[in-house]
């Protein structure tokens, strides 16, 4: 007989088979639009550190600008663990507001620095605000978007990262200008504007429904059912066409619970599905060393070997997020159509590929500033739907439950590894001068893409078109989830 808190229930199929309509893209708007806002300001960061290092501003080393990205990325780290568990346990909607709110107290605090310290402690609040942001966001995405088109859709928003990025470029060319405004007040202004941006996805973000996969889970069975229903209605009333039925062989049987045992989260990610992990660490891992070592440090290149004023750089930012975006963009599709393995392995063997080759050119001297500036774009056009699959795999592969703190976990072991000594590391190597030495970074960065791209040939995970459900069974399918 089954348990009285038993419940047979058709809700992820109802979500999967939902046509797309103007419901969705409110949805990819209000949760994706925080990624744009990022690279805005993260570029104006990477803009600005030229600038940061007269003595007319603060005066930065080049040593000290690798560490506030350093600092920034350990908030992230500590961020997207704190509010991973929270958003797991309590929900996603709720922390879509928490995290933004602590994101862009970050944002604006940065703008009144004085120094190095409080830079680095605002920055700090900036990056755990965005990692809450990475796990609290890219969870409710794979749940509320059909599963056909779940593999795009997340690529297409983390990608969309690259939309502020090429806007903070180019803002960086106006607020950097002494002519427009004075060196010192300049950058404040592109962080205090991105933050009054930012107040406006906090209303946008009312739109967005709690999860009706966590609500089930979780027990809130009539919230749940109420929430499709409404999400069906207007889908309905959007598309002018009644939906079509939903077969009863792919109801799931739950047992729900109001909360699930840390024993239970982290027996499932590294008892069961221990190679699903090791795949998430080495995708993660060797992502966020390739893009921090060279997004972070991006400036200090141009500025160190190739004599651009710091004023300058967002003009070579600007081809560079562009052909990141571009290539999530022609690329993300077929992450759905060819496959999560295939394209995973290609785009990350194939960045590691370009690097080397870049690397070596820039070591020999072969490069000007163009040419230096086209091969990282190349590069990047690849290795952006690499990173954005990433973050992908490990949203999807682990169960329902564990979602945000998997994304969370996987996202604080990849950027704490790879994200961030990786600009301490090549800020450092870019302060001696020598071109080869930062070719040996560069080389190092190739090798961890070329091992994850191994790694996921060998474990990952053909989730394509999957229901979530069937990628990983949901720990409330079980009964013991002690």
């Amino acid at each position: 007989m089954p348990s009285p808190r038993t419940i047979s229930t058709l809700i992820p199929a109802r979500l999967d088979r939902l046509p797309w309509t103007r419901f969705h893209t409110m949805i990819v708007i209000g949760l994706g639009i925080t990624w744009i806002l990022d690279g805005l300001e993260v570029t104006i960061v990477g803009g600005v550190s030229g600038v940061l290092q007269e003595k007319a501003t603060l005066g930065f080393s080049a040593a000290e600008i690798g560490a506030l990205a350093s600092s920034y990325l350990t908030g992230a780290v500590l961020g997207s663990l704190a509010f991973g568990w929270l958003t797991d346990r309590h929900g996603r909607r709720l922390f879509f507001f928490i995290t933004l709110a602590t994101y862009l107290l970050g944002v604006l605090l940065s703008a009144f620095s004085w120094d190095f310290w409080s830079f680095a402690i605002f920055r700090f609040i900036t990056g755990a605000g965005i990692g809450g942001e990475y796990a609290a966001i890219n969870s409710a995405i794979d749940e509320l978007i059909p599963a056909r088109l779940r593999g795009r859709i997340n690529i297409f928003i983390n990608g969309s990262y690259w939309i502020g990025a090429a806007l903070g470029s180019g803002a960086t060319v106006l607020l950097l200008d002494p002519a427009i405004f004075p060196v010192n007040v300049g950058w404040r202004l592109g962080f205090g504007i991105g933050a009054v941006l930012g107040l406006g996805i906090l209303l946008v973000r009312g739109f967005v429904p709690e999860s009706p996969r966590w609500l089930i889970t979780h027990g809130y069975n009539h919230t749940a059912e109420r929430t499709v229903h409404g999400i069906e209605a207007t889908v309905e009333a959007e598309s002018a066409h009644r939906l079509a039925a939903v077969d009863p062989a792919d109801a799931i049987t739950i047992h729900p619970r109001h909360s699930f045992g840390f024993g239970a989260v982290i027996r499932t990610m590294f008892g069961g599905y221990w190679r699903r992990a090791l795949v998430g660490f080495a995708l993660m891992v060797s992502q966020a060393f390739l893009y921090n070592a060279i997004f972070f440090t991006y400036a200090l290149v141009l500025t160190r070997f190739y004599d651009v004023p710091g004023a300058d750089t967002g003009l070579y930012l600007l081809p560079f997020a562009i052909g990141n975006f571009i290539g999530v963009l022609a690329l993300g599709s077929l992450f759905d159509t060819v496959g999560r393995k295939q394209m995973i392995a290609a785009t990350y063997i194939l960045s590691a590929a370009l690097l080397v080759l870049t690397g070596w050119l820039f070591a020999a001297g072969h490069l000007g500033v163009v040419g230096q500036t086209a091969l990282w774009t190349l590069i990047f056009f690849v290795a952006s739907p690499a990173a954005s699959a990433a973050y992908l795999t490990v949203s999807e592969i682990f169960p329902l439950e564990t979602r945000a703190l998997a994304i969370a976990f996987f996202f604080s072991i990849g950027t704490g590894a790879g994200g961030i000594v990786a600009p301490w590391l090549f800020g450092t190597l870019i302060g001696t001068g020598a071109a080869w030495s930062l070719f040996y970074g560069y080389l190092a960065a190739a090798v961890l893409m070329i091992a994850a791209a191994i790694i996921e040939i060998a474990f990952g995970v053909a989730a394509e078109r999957q229901s979530l459900e069937r990628i990983a069974e949901p720990l409330s399918s079980r009964i013991d989830t002690r």
